[in-house]
């Protein structure tokens, strides 16, 4: 049993039956899924697991092995469904998700330009890190070249959770409320950077020769 559950972060306490019952299994599981583009909480069970290894349940090194190729597996998942089946999935339920034939293509110039960057920053960002393995695979990035970030980034973020959850004890709230105003920060700056660069831009370009 869990001691001192008053002590316990609330999301931490959210995962306890999951993790009591299926253990690694659902480590791995969540964020295998979690991974390839279905919403589960991959990452607080990541953190909560950590915890109770904290607290002698489970083994933390087992808990960050599992996390690790579990993430790795499921990114690469992600990136064959994109590589393989992208478009057409795309063009017939994208919009459905407000996935349009044009975002796409932004997307793919923007892995293009930055791809092994944002597949190792994307997994510290919700959203982006359920679906930098599909985009990479649509964008046709090179799959030894998203293999060798996805393993950079995998090991970055199971590493700071795993530690998080480990030694963060009453404070895991906080990081987990500071890793979503990040998410919403950077994904704030892609969607400006998308505006500007859709819209604003060639309307300057366009009105520069009128000015002259």
């Amino acid at each position: 049993m869990i001691h001192n559950p008053q002590q316990i972060p609330i999301a931490v306490q959210a995962m306890e039956p999951i993790i009591r019952q299926y253990g690694y299994v659902a480590v791995g599981g969540l964020l295998f899924f979690e991974d390839f583009g279905i919403l589960v909480p991959g990452e607080t069970v990541l953190v909560a697991s950590a915890f109770y290894a904290g607290l002698g349940q489970l083994n933390i090194v087992t808990v960050a092995l599992v996390g690790f190729i579990a993430a790795v597996v499921g990114d690469n998942i992600g990136f064959a469904i994109g590589n393989y089946g992208g478009h057409p999935l795309i063009e017939k339920y994208g919009r459905y998700v407000f996935l349009t034939k044009s975002r796409i293509d932004d997307a793919e110039k923007f892995f293009n330009r930055h791809g092994g960057k944002i597949v190792t920053i994307a997994r510290f960002v919700d959203g982006l890190r359920q679906l930098n393995g599909i985009i990479a695979g649509i964008s046709e990035m090179r799959w030894p070249r998203f293999i060798l970030f996805n393993v950079i980034g995998a090991a970055l973020w199971v590493g700071m959770w795993s530690t998080v959850g480990y030694y963060g004890g009453s404070h895991i709230n906080l990081f987990l409320h500071f890793e979503l105003y990040f998410s919403a920060a950077i994904i704030s700056i892609i969607v400006l950077r998308f505006v500007y660069r859709r819209h604003i831009k060639p309307k300057r370009i366009h009105s520069e020769p009128d000015s002259q």
